[in-house]
Order: C-alpha cells, then structure tokens, then sequence
C-alpha cells in the first residue's frame, strides 16, 4: 500500500507547494526518460520535420483521433510541402484535401495562415508566440506547440491531456474541469531545467495523457509518477462535477454539412438543389445547415442559383 500523505484523504495540495515537491522529486524527468521508451511513432515527431509541418499536424489534430490525420498529412504535405504553396491553393482544392477530418473551416483558415506567413513572414512559419498566435485559426496552445515541436523552443504547451494529467498529479482531482490561466504555471513547474529536455517533456507529458493518464480509467500500474501522484496518494477520489456531456453525431447538423460537402466535393461542377436533396431528406435541416456552409465560405452559389466550392 501507498504512504498516507499529511492532510485528509482526497484534499488537493496548495498549488505552488506541490508544484514545487514534484519539481525537486525529478518528475519530469521521470516522464522524459518513460516517453524515451514508450512514445509512438508520429511522423510529424521525427527528426527533420520543420514547422510548417507540425503547423499542419496541430490543426489536423484539433478534436480529430490520430488515425485519421496521418493518411490526410501526408497527402497535405506531399502537395503543399511548404506555407507558399498552401497559399497559391484555392480554397475548393483546400477543402477537397481535408477530406473527411471534419470541422472544415480549420482547412480554410490553416490557408489563410498559409498566405499570413508568406506575406508577413517571407513564407518561413515564425517562432515567436505572439506572432503564431497573430496568424488565423491559431490558438494559445496551437502556437506553444508549433514554438516548441517546430523550433524547439521550451515552452509549457497544454492540452486536455496534460490538464488531466496536471489534474491528478499536482491537484489529486480525477478531472480537469474548465481551462484555468494557472495550467500554464503548473506544467512549467514541472518541466525539467534544461531547456533540450523540457522540450521533450512538453511532448512527453502530452503522451503520458493521452496513452496512460487516459479520461474513465487510468492505467495508473504502467505510471511512471505513480508513487508521486497527489490523486493516487489521496486514495484516487472520484469525480464530483458535473455530469460530462456526450457529444453525438449522428443526425446532428455536424453530420448533414458533411453529407452536403461530399456531394460538392465530388461534383466537377456546380450542383443544383436536387442533387443535395439525395444528401439529406429533412428539407428544413438541410436548408439551415447549406446557409451555415454559404456563411463559412466553405460553399458558394452562383448567378444562376447552383452551389459549387469556393473557388477564390
């Protein structure tokens, strides 16, 4: 059995206190040196990947497994290896290559940072935070990322998988709960002092997350922080907020904006009312969501009242 800790069964320790236990305990080292032998094999991870690549990779990645965006990245890279030659793309051939990946306007708006970094960056992805987090679609975390997996730059990059983690091991609470400004401090508390070695612990507790540190049932037995876990220690209370929310898709407007979009991607030119009404038999759903697609830009409708993808 585990040591008790001081203090009741399931109480969190003070922030700071226990940041900076699990710091001086090596902790993040203990999860550089389990991510040595235990990281998959990512191809936006291996050596030589600039980063316009993992720019790619991030946006991809966004609410979307790993199994469906390596075949896509690929594909993407092999034709628009470099932000320039994103840029020169049309936005129909953009969304086209996105495929299946769903949330289709991140492909409009990863272009458009394609044509912001030439025409603002001379074409080179920057390193600079603030002027990743200036590009469209470029979020908080989206930018760390890229300043640290693409130019290796230490930076605390934070997910939903390294709050959850930070949520257990700093917190002892099973769950994240909301976003706070405070994961950042907390996940810098734990990164190791060297600089080439914090790197690899912002990707190393990011895979500790999403491959151990899983939501519902940790496999707390293969942690490498296990013995030094505030959630674990306290006795691994359970969740007490409220009730998580179950995203469905299946008859959702999600899902009708997809069917709508694949028959225009596979059309070789513009399609009539009738052609989208196969794409969907609930005529007021599929009206609402084919004014959602023309609001986005992701469709557009001629003169003559045809639908086609945008073309410029």
């Amino acid at each position: 059995m585990l040591p008790a800790r001081p203090g009741a069964p399931g109480t969190p320790l003070p922030r700071t206190a226990h940041c900076v236990l699990v710091t001086r305990t090596g902790t993040g080292d203990a999860i550089v040196e389990w991510y040595a032998g235990a990281a998959r094999d990512l191809p936006w991870r291996r050596p030589g990947v600039d980063a316009w690549a993992v720019l790619v990779s991030e946006v991809m990645l966004q609410q979307t497994p790993v199994a469906r965006v390596e075949p896509v990245w690929r594909r993407w890279l092999e034709r628009w290896p470099t932000p320039a030659d994103l840029a020169a793309a049309t936005p129909a051939d953009v969304i086209r290559a996105w495929d299946k990946l769903g949330y289709p306007r991140r492909a409009l708006r990863l272009r458009e940072a394609a044509v912001a970094v030439v025409e603002q960056h001379g074409g080179v992805v920057p390193a600079d935070v603030t002027d990743l987090e200036a590009l469209p679609g470029v979020g908080t975390y989206t930018a760390r990322a890229v300043a640290c997996f693409g130019h290796g730059t230490a930076q605390p990059v934070v997910d939903t998988n390294v709050r959850r983690v930070v949520a257990r091991l700093v917190h002892g609470r099973a769950e994240a709960g909301n976003a706070q400004a405070a994961d950042l401090h907390d996940i810098s508390a734990l990164a190791p002092a060297d600089p080439e070695r914090a790197v690899r612990f912002s990707v190393a507790v990011m895979e500790l997350g999403a491959l151990v540190c899983v939501a519902g049932t940790p496999r707390c037995g293969v942690c490498p922080v296990r013995d030094r876990c505030a959630w674990q220690l306290a006795g691994c209370p359970p969740y007490d907020g409220p009730p998580r929310r179950v995203q469905k898709f299946t008859g959702t407007d999600r899902q009708v904006r997809g069917r709508l979009l694949d028959v225009l991607r596979a059309a070789h030119a513009p399609v009539g009312p009738g052609d989208l009404e196969a794409a969907w038999d609930d005529a007021v759903q599929r009206s609402r969501c084919l004014d959602s697609l023309l609001v986005d830009g992701l469709v557009e409708q001629t003169a003559d009242g045809l639908f086609t993808l945008p073309e410029s």
